[in-house]
């Protein structure tokens, strides 16, 4: 006897989720198809408004390519007064400073580059501060090499 209500209960459960399943598949595309069919009628088409996201670095101010126009003079690798513009002997300018000091000569700013022009960071392309072996937190007590494996 248990065994055969066990049975019914499952045979309705499935049942009873085939149906709901069923009652959704069934309502979806009508509700889609007036949808669509009402926004063709009008000939209207919603139009949302989105935020542009930021693509990453901006470029340079025309006073820092001033900046680093006059440093690259400096250096002797560029030899036009500073426009402000980053313009084509800007460019070869840099990558003469870049060959020169045994960096990837691109022609574009990077860090490294701007550090060696004394513009940049004094920490750009170094790594995070590694504690040495065997030191201790004095805010925490336990192993500083331990939290970061």
């Amino acid at each position: 006897m248990r065994f055969a209500l066990r049975r019914v209960s499952v045979v309705v459960l499935g049942l009873g989720v085939a149906l709901y399943a069923n009652s959704l598949s069934a309502q979806t595309p009508t509700a889609k198809s007036k949808t669509s069919s009402s926004s063709k009628a009008h000939g209207t088409t919603k139009k949302t408004s989105r935020k542009k996201k930021d693509k990453g670095q901006m470029a340079p101010t025309s006073d820092r390519i001033t900046e680093i126009q006059q440093a690259l003079a400096k250096d002797g690798s560029y030899s036009a007064a500073p426009s402000g513009k980053w313009d084509g002997s800007t460019v070869d300018a840099m990558k003469k400073f870049q060959t020169t000091h045994a960096l990837n000569p691109t022609g574009k700013l990077d860090a490294l580059t701007l550090e060696k022009l004394g513009l940049g960071s004094t920490t750009a392309g170094v790594a995070e501060p590694v504690a040495p072996p065997n030191s201790t937190s004095r805010l925490t007590g336990g192993s500083l090499q331990s939290s970061r494996q």
